[in-house]
């Protein structure tokens, strides 16, 4: 995964769970703060990169039958990216696209996730750390 992805995956988690994290650590909330204004194109960022993560997973599924488990993490980590990064992102992506087919379905889609924002938010928190910890092991 590499120590930026990781560091990266758990800043988006840290964004994408904020309201749990709050709840439980009130003083997280200045910190929280000083991301929130770059919190759409970290979302934008993060959903293209994780797009591209499933896509090369998807093309290198021959490695599943090598390392299974790294596998999963690698479609794991890319799909959490891109969903979390969508819904993050989305106004910063809908300034890119003038069809309003397309931001309706977007908006339709981005209410069927909400729903799940915080437990993704969470996994990627654990999958961030668990990137930078398996970096740091393996230097």
């Amino acid at each position: 995964m590499g120590l930026i992805t990781g560091v990266w995956l758990a800043v988006l988690g840290v964004l994408g769970a904020s309201n749990l994290i709050i709840a439980r650590k009130p003083d997280a909330k200045e910190m929280i703060a000083k991301l929130a204004p770059y919190q759409g194109w970290i979302g934008a960022v993060s959903a293209l990169w994780g797009a591209w993560w499933v896509v090369s997973a998807i093309l290198n599924i021959a490695y599943l039958s090598l390392a299974p488990l790294g596998w999963i993490i690698w479609l794991a980590t890319g799909a959490v990216m891109l969903l979390l990064g969508f819904l993050l992102g989305l106004g910063v992506l809908k300034t890119f696209v003038k069809d309003p087919t397309a931001n309706e379905k977007a908006d339709q889609m981005m209410a069927k996730l909400t729903p799940y924002q915080g437990t993704l938010g969470l996994v990627a928190i654990g999958l961030g750390i668990w990137g930078v910890i398996m970096t740091i092991l393996r230097h």
